[in-house]
């Protein structure tokens, strides 16, 4: 039966010639020469060739005990040393003289019979060695070509590594060579749009590259072209690199898949070369489609100068620029390209015809996130009381990355309590772990449970009297990772844009453990430190980006973050952009907010002070108390 062209027949020659089995034979003929060179080349004493007379005469002065005979070649041993002139190709000087112990000598063919004589009279032990022995010729001919067959060896291991591209670097003759995964029907399970869920908007963006690879002639025959690149910008996690997948699959066409890393090595022009056999096999499978994910790190601005690893970066840019000019929309071939780092990028990659269209995967909303949650449980088997939505609800902000590893921490967590089915509350827990940390047993005194409880319950207070606050879903004294307590606070719905009364409201609620343990123990501690440091950054960014101060009004003060890098409202860490008098101001300016926030706290404290000694006797005595159950000790309902 002859093999199918999809199908080779078998494994190339040697392809089952594995890295392990290479190493055992270099080990083996290593041993093997080592034993060799011991035997011929590690004696005692390297013999000495003596002239016949002086052999004889050392026999007949009872010198010689044994001797070995082979043709007419003798060897042994004086009993004592004997002193020898050297000849002219012994000497090192003119008057070297040898001290010799073990000798060789040639018996000459007419003095055998003498010499047989004079041995047997002297009682000297023969022995005779065979002319040629067959196992001394073996050994000789495999410390010759032992080494030679190493050389051989290794030579052609790396002949093999060259031609199947194995290896760290794709062998020698290989290191130019693509290393993209090839995804299709064939080879992969396919992933579709019906794979991708929460990124609806994403998904329509692409629906016609789809269609332009199955039909071309439907839109070529009005003019029309495919984009040539489509650059998805969006958060870690947010399914960029699922999304390309489900493109090929859906268009039922080759997927070629790279990280932008995998281009650069240490040898120079590499980039180059595997970018130019990249595009080469891409054009030999059109329709196809080639995914450079994380293309940021070799996409960045070129510089003026650019040495080392700069110019190699170059190189392969330029290369890839100089391949997108190359070829036509009509070849039917599609560049993907990821990125969270849109603003580092060279602008000659985003000009038209290079990455023609731009489509930003957002994190998913509270709809998209419980349509993630459905992809992720098809396999998990869930309790009937579980509700996906209440789910996608108290998770705003998780990418479909977070989803996944929150629905894998719910099942390992029902696993581990035996049970059939995943709840509801295991998503809870497991939705703590990942968000606050695993709980950590530490033991705590009497007094240090109590300020804990006193320092959670001062900002779950605040975070239900403070209007427009987050609502408080959950308050514990359970140390969990680098917190000795935690207070959950999550909003209801996804947040786009934040008022100032939520920003200020925010702030009060931060400063509530601290002005909680001013009011009951009258001192501070160093447990608020995690909280100061949210607030300065808080207030520090209304200042500085928001324009939220009445003393410098609306003035960017800080460059605008990354918004696929960065979520809520992190601080700017950079050079300052204005004088020195600005920044006195700036400063002057945030304190002025934080003092305002830490009174409003101090006195919304005071007002509730029997809520905040019910909560803080409750923690104490159930340690973790939820939503429902905070309301009910403080009699305070939600703002």
């Amino acid at each position: 039966m002859e093999p199918t062209k999809d199908k080779p027949a078998g494994p190339p020659l040697g392809s089952n010639f594995s890295g392990r089995n290479l190493w055992l034979w270099i080990f083996i003929i290593v041993v093997i020469n080592a034993l060799l060179l011991r035997r011929y080349y590690t004696t005692d004493e390297q013999p000495v060739s003596v002239p016949y007379t002086l052999f004889r005469t050392e026999v007949s002065n009872g010198n010689v005990k044994s001797v070995q005979v082979k043709g007419e070649q003798i060897s042994g041993s004086f009993e004592r040393a004997v002193a020898y002139v050297a000849r002219d190709g012994e000497k090192k000087n003119k008057s070297d003289t040898l001290s010799v112990t073990a000798f060789t000598t040639i018996t000459p063919t007419f003095a055998a019979e003498e010499l047989g004589a004079l041995l047997s009279a002297k009682e000297v032990a023969i022995e005779v060695a065979p002319m040629e022995e067959e196992g001394s010729t073996l050994w000789s001919l495999l410390l010759y070509i032992g080494p030679l067959a190493l050389l051989v060896l290794f030579y052609w291991w790396l002949f093999r590594r060259s031609q199947t591209g194995g290896g760290g670097m794709g062998g020698l003759s290989g290191i130019g060579q693509s290393r993209a995964k090839r995804f299709d029907k064939d080879t992969a399970q396919p992933v579709t749009f019906e794979d991708v869920a929460g990124i609806d908007e994403a998904e329509n963006e692409l629906v016609e590259i789809v269609d332009f690879l199955k039909d071309p002639q439907k839109y070529t025959r009005l003019g029309a072209y495919a984009p040539k690149g489509v650059l998805l910008i969006g958060a870690p996690g947010t399914g960029k690199t699922l999304l390309a997948r489900a493109i090929a699959g859906e268009a039922g066409v080759p997927f070629f898949s790279m990280s932008a890393s995998e281009f650069i090595e240490m040898i120079v022009g590499v980039g180059a070369a595997r970018v130019r056999d990249l595009f080469r096999q891409a054009r030999e499978q059109a329709p196809a489609i080639i995914f450079i994910d994380e293309i940021d790190s070799i996409g960045r601005s070129r510089g003026q100068y650019a040495f080392g690893g700069a110019a190699e970066q170059e190189q392969t840019l330029n290369q890839i620029l100089s391949e997108m000019d190359g070829f036509s929309s009509k070849e039917g071939i599609i560049v993907l390209a990821a990125t969270n780092q849109p603003d580092v990028l060279d602008k000659a990659l985003l000009r038209p015809g290079r990455f023609d269209r731009r489509i930003i995967v957002n994190l998913p909303d509270k709809k998209g996130r419980e349509a993630i949650l459905k992809v992720h449980t098809r396999s998990v088997p869930l309790d009937g009381a579980v509700v996906l939505l209440d789910i996608a609800a108290i998770t705003p902000g998780f990418s479909g990355a977070d989803l996944k590893n929150l629905v894998n921490e719910a099942a390992l967590l029902a696993a581990r309590k035996q049970r059939e089915a995943v709840e509801q509350q295991d998503f809870v827990d497991a939705l703590e772990k990942i968000v606050l940390g695993p709980e950590r047993p530490l033991l705590l005194g009497e007094e240090d449970r109590r300020r804990i409880a006193y320092h959670e319950s001062g900002h779950a207070i605040l975070g239900m009297v403070v209007k427009g606050a987050d609502p408080v879903q959950r308050v514990s004294i359970v140390p969990r990772g680098q917190a000795l307590g935690v207070t959950y606070q999550r909003p209801d719905s996804d947040r786009y844009n934040y008022p100032e009364d939520y920003l200020r409201g925010r702030i009060v609620s931060i400063l509530g453990g601290r002005c909680a343990e001013e009011i009951v123990y009258g001192d501070k501690t160093t447990g608020a430190e995690n909280d100061i440091e949210q607030a300065t950054q808080l207030a520090r960014n209304m200042v500085t980006r928001w324009g939220m101060s009445p003393r410098l009004g609306m003035i960017e003060l800080a460059p605008r973050q990354n918004p696929f890098l960065s979520r809520g409202y992190e601080g700017y860490a950079g050079d300052k952009p204005f004088s020195e008098k600005t920044a006195e101001v700036i400063d002057e300016e945030v304190s002025r907010i934080l003092s305002e926030a830490h009174a409003e706290a101090l006195r919304l404290l005071q007002l509730h002070r029997p809520a905040l000694d019910a909560l803080a006797e409750a923690l104490i005595q159930q340690e973790t108390l939820d939503e429902e159950d905070i309301v009910m000790v403080t009699g305070i309902a939600r703002q």
